[in-house]
């Protein structure tokens, strides 16, 4: 084994042991992290001691005790560590869990692309790893936590979980499941990914108040998809515009304009990646070219709705609600007395998950003394106070002030095509056989 390797899981184990030892404030941070990492994993599929090791392995970098994390407290608490030492644990502050391609796999080293953002790294392998790792094979897809070694080798630190080759309907539930169970990694090791990511959720909440003229809109659901598919067709104009594209030529035309024969074009194709007979299809039909964004897509049963309420928001994207008339209809009134459903429709805002503290936080904003004595009515608390209880009564119904990434946000285009050409299999299959096509991935 490499000696800097052997330095690095030595000095890991180390940590490892230090934090599990720890007594104090750092023993405390460590259980409540773990309990609200754990209750991300509750529908996970992996076992809890695989889930347990890589909360543990989470908490090294992501704790917090005070201002510090669990490695800068490890470090003052070992001063005699060499500048080497210091520096391998230091640049830990990298490490990142994410969904892996064994692209090659040689005696000592895996070469790993993340699926997520499409980064190559080397990772190395003790002994130890070489026989739980000897059945796997190259092409195979891999849950695990790498952390770097130096500015070009990185180790595992955490259990890693073999799921096989995995074909495109498969990786893109996977892929989806990873999203839910590692919010922070989505773009763990492409920080410039995440950042388009944001922007893209910003821009495409203005795009939505120019078209709808507000940032709260209600409409039968009918309509409102009718309304969406407007509005992304004008979002992808815009794109196509800005890109100096013109939409309304072909492929084939462009190429023509630009003295670009069908074979020069099949050069570029298969460069990119693409199909000879892929790139043929295009160039032999006239179709117009539009750029990718994720689709705003409405499930059935709000298509269907009477009425669906859209509230927009720079960060957390659009929420759809079949009710928020309803509850604000309540809390104008000011008398719930009269209003038979009030107590269950509270609670279907404090207790859904896909009611966001934004939409809370929104009508507190609105409606502050008639939201406090609805609230003081319904949870039969008279002392509830909603400037000084609002931050526990969202702890107490697992609602979060942190933003998550919306469906909304863009997304790299070689996920995009994954999870489209998975979708397309699944729906060919699903013509034949008659099944219905799996959850997962994004913007399902």
């Amino acid at each position: 084994m490499d000696a800097i390797l052997e330095t690095a899981k030595e000095l890991h184990s180390e940590l490892i042991d230090f934090v599990l030892d720890a007594e104090g404030d750092l023993a405390v941070s460590l259980e409540a992290f773990s309990a609200e990492q754990l209750a991300t994993f509750s529908q996970s599929q992996y076992s809890g001691a695989v889930q347990n090791e890589m909360v543990l392995n989470m908490f090294l970098t992501e704790g917090a005790v005070g201002d510090k994390k669990p490695v800068d407290i490890f470090l003052e608490s070992h001063p005699d560590l060499s500048t080497q030492q210091r520096h391998i644990v230091n640049n830990w502050q990298r490490s990142f869990a994410g969904l892996f391609v064994a692209n090659k796999i040689s005696d000592d080293s895996f070469e790993l692309r993340n699926w997520l953002t499409d980064k190559e790294y080397l990772v190395k392998i003790d002994s130890k790893e070489q026989q739980q790792l000897k059945r796997a094979k190259e092409g195979e897809i891999l849950l695990a936590r790498i952390v770097p070694i130096n500015d070009s080798l990185w180790m595992f630190s955490s259990p890693i979980t073999l799921m096989g080759r995995l074909g495109k309907p498969k990786l893109a539930v996977a892929i989806g499941n990873f999203k839910t169970n590692y919010k922070n990694y989505l773009y763990g090791d492409a920080p410039e990914l995440l950042e388009e990511a944001w922007l893209s959720v910003e821009k495409y909440h203005q795009r939505f108040i120019d078209f709808f003229g507000s940032d709260e809109i209600t409409l039968p659901g009918y309509e409102l998809e009718q309304k969406l598919s407007e509005l992304q067709e004008q979002v992808t104009q815009s794109r196509l515009e800005a890109a100096g594209i013109d939409s309304s030529k072909s492929l084939k035309e462009m190429a023509q304009e630009a003295d670009i024969s069908d074979e020069e074009m099949a050069e570029v194709a298969d460069g990119m990646g693409l199909e000879a007979k892929a790139i043929s299809k295009v160039l032999d039909s006239n179709k117009t070219v539009k750029m990718v964004m994720p689709k705003v897509e409405l499930p059935a049963h709000l298509k269907k709705a009477e009425e669906v309420t859209v509230l927009s928001f720079p960060r957390w994207g659009q929420i759809f609600l079949t009710n928020y008339t309803q509850f604000k209809s309540l809390l104008e009134n000011g008398n719930t007395d009269e209003q038979i459903n009030a107590d269950k429709l509270v609670r279907e805002y404090l207790e859904s998950p896909e009611i966001k503290a934004c939409v809370l936080s929104r009508l507190a904003e609105q409606y502050p003394e008639q939201l406090e004595q609805l609230l003081q009515q319904v949870l039969k608390r008279p002392q509830f106070n909603l400037e000084q209880d609002y931050v526990d009564l969202l702890k107490q119904f697992n609602k979060t002030l942190n933003v998550e990434l919306p469906e909304v946000a863009s997304v790299p285009l070689h996920l995009h095509n994954l999870f489209q050409e998975a979708l397309s299999e699944v729906k060919g299959k699903s013509n034949k056989k008659g099944k219905s096509k799996p959850k997962g991935g994004f913007g399902s």
